[in-house]
């Protein structure tokens, strides 16, 4: 069961990855700053070097702080990862842009209340999740409106060729937006698969080895690098018809955000930060620009979310304890 957690949550980071290369090169894709390959491929290895430069304070917060360890069993962690990546799945092959994040803290919660009530949860751990996840979007949104609405004063007597400016410094955005993900979406893996280890009793304490590092940057590098296809065309061009210098403006915000969090261990939903961006710097400009149908659409998906997952969770769980029991496993 240790090893089947740990191989679910490399698949999870890989999915993690795969779902949210929409939120990080729609825009770059869209502003046609870089040719989509280049640009996934660019992004991947923002990806992979992410997780070894932003410490682990957001894997303590999953891994340590969310969840009371007493009580708490492999199964329940394989049923969480389980509902998160069905979730992912569904929402892909929908091409609705939802939250990685968001269906990871739903799949972890619901087989935890299913097992021991409202005791398996830690109230300070959760409080800080729910902070992050539900704020985040707004920071998100408010540093794209702000810093478009800076570029409007700062450039009113501007040439077209600045421009060429925006287009050529997402080159550099794209990257460190890259970095910022995954360091933050890449240590949610990393704090279960240590959780995991702690209770085989393979681990004393909380601390993350080299080499889970390496399978969960690895892992989120390679889903980035093959990239969802369905929901780039979402993110790029449903929501309003994405320019170099709104490309630019929700990057640089977005990223900023993200990497805020991850330095402060608060784990933050990507897809939501950059969505709000990109919302954020289309409203500076002209609130009709944004198709606000489309939002809403996103926002119903980011609500259901967590319960859904959560739901999809506690079914994988008593289909697990089924098999376990139908075929003679020991069950925790």
């Amino acid at each position: 069961m240790l090893y089947t957690v740990l191989a679910l949550a490399v698949c999870f980071a890989f999915l993690n990855g795969f779902h949210d290369s929409a939120s990080l090169v729609a825009v770059v894709i869209s502003s046609r700053a870089m040719r989509p390959r280049v640009a996934l491929l660019w992004t991947a290895l923002g990806e992979f070097i992410g997780p070894f430069l932003f410490g682990v304070a957001v894997a303590k917060t999953l891994g340590a702080d969310l969840l009371n360890p007493q009580g708490l069993t492999l199964e329940a962690l394989a049923a969480g990862l389980t509902g998160a990546i069905l979730w992912n799945l569904l929402t892909w092959w929908l091409a609705i842009p939802s939250s990685s994040s968001h269906a990871l803290v739903g799949g972890l919660l619901g087989p935890t209340l299913l097992l021991q009530g409202m005791m398996g949860i830690s109230w300070e751990g959760l409080k800080k999740v729910l902070i992050a996840l539900f704020l985040s979007p707004i920071l998100g949104f408010l540093a794209g409106y702000l810093l478009m609405r800076f570029w409007f004063w700062a450039l009113q007597n501007a040439t077209p060729r600045i421009n060429l400016f925006f287009r050529r410094g997402q080159t550099l955005t794209s990257f460190l937006l890259a970095l910022t993900h995954g360091s933050n979406d890449g240590q949610k893996s990393m704090g279960i698969m240590v959780l995991a280890l702690m209770l085989a009793g393979r681990l004393s304490t909380f601390q993350v080895p080299l080499w889970v590092v390496v399978a969960c940057a690895g892992a989120i590098a390679l889903g980035v690098g093959l990239g969802a296809w369905r929901l780039i065309r979402t993110l790029g061009g449903r929501i309003f018809r994405i320019r170099a210098v709104h490309g630019f403006t929700a990057q640089t915000a977005g990223g900023a955000v993200i990497g805020l969090a991850a330095w402060l261990g608060g784990p933050v939903s990507t897809t939501h930060v950059l969505n709000s961006a990109i919302m954020g710097a289309g409203a500076a400009e002209r609130l009709t620009k944004v198709r606000w149908g489309v939002v809403r659409d996103m926002v119903v998906a980011w609500v259901l979310t967590i319960p859904i997952s959560a739901l999809m969770a506690i079914a994988a769980y008593w289909a697990l304890i089924s098999l376990q029991q139908r075929f003679g496993f020991p069950v925790g």
